[in-house]
């Protein structure tokens, strides 16, 4: 299966950025053969749109499922549009949360976390459409 996971940085040491379309960068494997790449978000920056932009790279990589800390109400419509599965953690490294998703501990969403705007210090948590995986 091919993860992206929205991360503070390009290694598997980074620690998970709670933000999807904001996060500077994505960590992209490989789960069977453990391969790797940091990819940038190209939409951390973005205005307005970051969730639809952030969401239409990871689709274009060829992403399956996508971990993140919280996925606001734009990301998760396009994610779910495409087939992406979409699992959230807090805290800890990609490795950890990689591990998590094997072991199914993560929890897997069906509504987005946040309201919209979340990255930029928006209006907060709404907790909605948790499932644990497994």
């Amino acid at each position: 299966m091919i993860v992206a996971v929205s991360s503070t940085g390009d290694a598997l040491e980074s620690v998970v950025d709670s933000r999807f379309g904001r996060c500077s960068t994505f960590i992209v494997i490989d789960t069977e053969s453990d391969e790797f790449k940091a990819v940038s978000n190209g939409s951390v920056g973005s205005a307005h749109g970051a969730g639809i932009g952030a969401a239409q790279t990871v689709a274009q990589l060829g992403v399956e499922a996508v971990i993140t800390g919280h996925v606001g109400p734009n990301a998760h419509m396009a994610l779910s549009r495409v087939g992406i599965q979409i699992y959230t953690t807090e805290g800890g490294t990609v490795r950890e949360a990689l591990e998590g998703l094997k072991e199914g501990a993560l929890t897997s969403v069906t509504a987005p976390t946040v309201e919209g705007h979340f990255g930029q210090g928006g209006r907060g948590r709404r907790g909605q459409g948790r499932k644990k995986s497994g």
